[in-house]
């Protein structure tokens, strides 16, 4: 797990100021994505528990849109770089270096956990771990919305990603690893990006029972 996070981390240390002036206007045109995590926003004020985790949080405009939505949100990611840029560029936030299997939250103290496209880069084999950290974190009744790449292969494909190697899941598989986590997937949403790779833009929204 170490070796490929170490790469991940030194490829997005080297290309955050490109990243961040692709990516953080995004959603403007991204109606899909941008109204599900409107949604999750809801649905975590809706619990009473305000706080809210953006795992891989990278230039950290997803932390100041879940702000501007009325969430207690913070910033997480491997790279510090990212971390560096996101605390200049939105001072009034809370932003921290953490590995997604290692989460500096203590159990069950959270109403939501963001994770959009950050577990991408992560091998299938060490998924498992992953969301069984995002279930700790979350109290009873909290929220996961994952976003990732999708295929409608019958396994994960690995490709290559622009800046790390990474993986499109098939919706049900991804959905299997989140039941095998203890959370209970309740809503998703595929659709075509029109992307060059033919990947379909996939959302989950999950809760912890």
């Amino acid at each position: 797990m170490l070796k490929h996070q170490e790469e991940t981390r030194a490829a997005y240390d080297g290309v955050v100021d490109l990243y961040a002036s692709m990516f953080s206007s995004q959603l403007e045109t991204r109606p899909f994505a941008r109204n599900m995590i409107g949604t999750f926003a809801e649905l975590v004020r809706g619990t009473g528990n305000l706080r809210a985790a953006d795992v891989g949080c990278g230039p950290g405009h997803l932390t100041a849109m879940l702000n501007d939505l009325g969430l207690d949100a913070f910033g997480l990611d491997l790279s510090p770089a990212m971390i560096a840029h996101a605390r200049r560029a939105h001072p009034a936030l809370r932003f921290d270096e953490a590995r997604m299997e290692a989460l500096p939250v203590e159990d069950g103290a959270l109403g939501g956990v963001l994770a959009h496209y950050s577990m991408i880069h992560t091998p299938p084999g060490e998924l498992p771990a992953l969301l069984t950290e995002q279930v700790r974190v979350l109290a009873s009744g909290g929220l996961l919305l994952v976003s990732f790449f999708g295929t409608e292969e019958a396994e994960p494909v690995r490709f290559d990603h622009k800046v790390a190697p990474a993986y499109s899941w098939p919706a049900d598989r991804f959905a299997e690893l989140l039941a095998g986590a203890g959370l209970v997937t309740f809503a998703r949403l595929l659709h075509d990006p029109g992307s060059e790779r033919g990947f379909l833009d996939t959302h989950l929204l999950a809760r912890r029972p």
